[in-house]
């Protein structure tokens, strides 16, 4: 990691504000010089849009980067044990949800920051990723699960965290990821009724809507069958690599090894054992309590309740909570319960 210097360095940090007018709220940035007016339910897609551009524009190499909440002495979190890590985009709305900010921050200030989520660098690519000439068949057609899998997973739920209400629901977040990883490249989604139905979520409208109000998604035909989608948030068409590659990992979050989680289960504790699935490797695992937390769309004490139903279900063999430096750990079973096990645990 790079800490701030008294070298020049470029700042890159970016502000946009939503402020209220009649006609729909206006999208100000202290960086461009029009305002454009927005409809209400793309408002907050349109903020977070805005400041993947100018992270897009504005590129620079890594090693020049530096922690931007050093340079102004950090103000924006509490007191902590000082820089560390490598230099992360973070992504910071304030409670309102009117003003957003994407900032070069240290891994240790994110994880300060409150209402703030690492925005995954997939998110900000420009391009697809393309085989290269002396690529192999067997190179291109790799397995369908792995760690790129799981990384994949990872930085998705890390940005819906952001992208979506802090009130979604885990339903919804289970159903946001799908959709995000499997759309095309023009933001269309279409998923038929018997993926639903495996996910357990066919014929939940309540869900849908739950993605349409805050502008994540729009569904331009209701009686369609397969489903079908257009997603609004421009942030998420521009991921890398291909499609090919993302439905991987969204077949990889329907069955997140190591864990072998039923889709009996409620949607809560499927959402918890994916994050905990994307965290771990072979039979431990461990993250911080303030991203667990938001990725699950939990607050600590109830994520605390769910990882010991995760316990009862048999899915996780212990977990501890280090207060000294606020990250939950856990341990998995050598060979994780399937199916109806499971199930009878998390009902009992």
């Amino acid at each position: 990691m790079r800490l701030a210097s008294t070298h020049a360095t470029v700042q890159r940090i970016w502000t946009v504000h939503l402020r209220p007018q009649t006609g729909g709220p206006a999208l100000t940035c202290p960086r461009c010089t029009h305002t454009p007016l927005l409809q209400t339910t793309s408002a907050r897609s349109a903020a977070l849009t805005h400041l993947a551009r100018h992270a897009r524009a504005d590129t620079l190499p890594q090693h020049l980067r530096t922690c931007q909440c050093r340079a102004l002495g950090c103000h924006w979190h509490p007191r902590h044990r000082g820089c560390a890590g490598p230099v992360l985009l973070a992504l910071t709305c304030d409670r309102s949800g009117r003003a957003w900010r994407l900032a070069d921050t240290c891994a240790a200030c994110a994880a300060a920051m409150s209402h703030t989520a690492v925005v995954p660098p997939t998110l900000l690519g420009t391009g697809r990723t393309q085989p290269t000439a002396g690529t192999s068949r067997s190179t291109r057609t790799a397995p369908p699960f792995g760690p790129a899998e799981q990384q994949r997973v990872r930085e998705m739920l890390t940005y819906l965290a952001t992208a979506l209400p802090r009130f979604s629901s885990p339903a919804a977040r289970l159903l946001a990821l799908q959709c995000a990883l499997r759309a095309d490249h023009h933001g269309q989604i279409r998923l038929p009724h018997g993926f639903l139905r495996g996910m357990r979520l066919h014929g939940h409208a309540e869900l849908w809507l739950e993605l349409e109000h805050p502008g994540w998604l729009h569904r331009p035909r209701r009686r369609r069958s397969p489903i079908q989608a257009q997603l609004l948030d421009a942030a998420v068409l521009h991921q890398t690599p291909g499609r090919t590659a993302r439905i991987r990992a969204a077949q990889w979050a329907l069955h997140p090894a190591p864990l072998a989680v039923s889709p009996a289960l409620p949607s809560a504790l499927r959402l918890t054992a994916l994050a905990l699935a994307a965290h771990s490797t072979a039979e431990v695992g461990g993250g911080e309590l303030e991203a667990l937390t938001r990725q699950c769309g939990q607050p600590p004490q109830q994520l605390e309740d769910l990882l010991d139903q995760l316990v009862r279900a048999r899915l996780v063999t212990t977990w501890h909570h280090h207060h000294d430096s606020d990250e939950v750990r856990w341990e998995l079973p050598a060979h994780s319960p399937r199916s109806e096990g499971v199930t009878q645990e998390a009902d009992g």
